[in-house]
């Protein structure tokens, strides 16, 4: 009887235990889910609570996950997009050596066999010269030695200054000098020792693409109807094959070097039509910022500085007048003591000048009319006046 209380009594005591030990359990559990939330809590209201929060700053945390997919997969994937681009380049020109020109030298007049060889030839040469030195070319970094560096602020990932037009590319890890963006059909940033190279084959390509497309309107509308028939043709053949008597024969069909002829001629036309409305826009684009003296950058750098000036009360014009948009000028009396200008614009006319390397008139054979390596002005370190400015400007408010 002893023994039966005895266990009963353990028995008991152990249940006891075991309910202690799951509300301890629980207890530390739900402490813990409290601690999560309290913390979760107040690192949401750390990052919500900011009197310079704004909507670039929601964006910006917003699209963070994508701005860092593209950091780490734009990288691996630019060997993709410049193989890509030699590809389908050097298909466009094996179609055109190996069907169209045949037909030119069979069909076209001597004046006009010239004008193909002669302008065509050129243009591919040029194509070929800018891309391969916007890949190869590095876009230029600052220095490694920082005693001698002079940097007007500090590279917050690279921790080291950072000279005038200087920033940070987040796909290459490194400060580039003169930074336009990091284009993934090079492999390669845009900077300023390939800035050149970038807009010349971009131009040269959009009128490689606008002439195949010009010079091959007429081709394609023939090779397009060639088609067309061909479905038609292979429609009777089927029916006929379908109904076939003794007495019926289906149709001819095209051979196919023939198909293969009309397919390659309406690829090209469709492929450079595509590639010089995309490959112009963007051009045009780049056109604009360098007859303004910017950069990609440096565009959205300097509107959101005349957004703030304008906030200030300081009005932010720019006047265009004969020698360009950036010798702003205004007759009627400013209630204001600063205006912003883009302080590295030197005119429209000179900032070509400035971005092609042209000094002398004959620099537009030779710099631009054909290949040239020449290298740009300056270091990209420091920005003093370039010898082939015509005028010296006053000084600039500067960001």
């Amino acid at each position: 009887m002893r023994s039966r209380q005895r266990m009963f009594a353990a028995v008991m005591r152990l249940l006891l235990k075991c309910l202690r030990l799951g509300r301890r359990r629980r207890f530390r559990l739900v402490r813990q889910v409290e601690q999560l939330w309290h913390y979760g809590h107040l690192c949401l209201r750390s990052l919500l609570y900011n009197s310079f929060t704004n909507g670039d700053v929601v964006l910006d945390s917003l699209f963070e996950p994508v701005y860092w997919l593209v950091d780490h997969v734009t990288r691996w994937f630019g060997v993709v997009f410049v193989a890509l681009v030699i590809g389908l380049t050097s298909s466009i020109v094996a179609i055109v050596y190996i069907c169209l020109l045949p037909l030119i030298l069979q069909t076209y007049t001597p004046a006009w066999i010239c004008w193909h060889l002669t302008y065509g030839h050129w243009n591919l040469i040029m194509i070929v010269f800018h891309y391969y030195m916007a890949i190869t070319t590095s876009p230029g970094h600052p220095p490694q030695a920082k005693n001698d560096l002079t940097g007007v602020s500090i590279c917050r990932k690279c921790i080291a200054p950072k000279p005038a037009r200087t920033h940070h590319c987040s796909i290459c890890n490194r400060c580039v000098l003169k930074m336009d963006h990091h284009c993934p059909w090079l492999n390669n940033c845009v900077g300023h020792y390939n800035h050149r190279y970038f807009f010349s084959f971009c131009l040269f390509m959009t009128m490689g693409c606008i002439y195949c497309s010009i010079s091959g309107w007429e081709m394609f509308r023939d090779a397009y109807a060639a088609i067309e028939r061909m479905k038609l043709l292979e429609k009777e053949r089927l029916q006929v094959a379908a109904n076939q008597t003794y007495y019926q024969t289906p149709p001819p069909t095209f051979s196919f070097r023939q198909r293969a002829f009309h397919k390659s001629v309406v690829y090209l036309w469709v492929l450079c039509s595509s590639v010089a409305l995309a490959l112009g826009a963007l051009t045009l684009w780049h056109a604009a910022l360098i007859t303004r003296g910017e950069t990609s950058i440096e565009r959205h750098i300097n509107r959101k500085e005349r957004q703030r000036l304008q906030k200030k009360g300081k009005v932010s014009i720019a006047h265009s007048t004969g020698a360009g948009w950036g010798r702003a000028r205004c007759d009627v009396p400013l209630p204001v003591t600063q205006v912003f200008r883009n302080p590295y614009s030197y005119g429209s006319w000179d900032n070509w000048k400035v971005f092609l390397g042209v000094d002398v008139p004959r620099h537009w054979l030779t710099r631009v009319l054909l290949p040239s390596p020449h290298l740009p002005h300056g270091t990209g370190l420091s920005w003093d006046l370039p010898p082939c400015v015509t005028e010296q400007h006053a000084p600039l408010l500067a960001i």
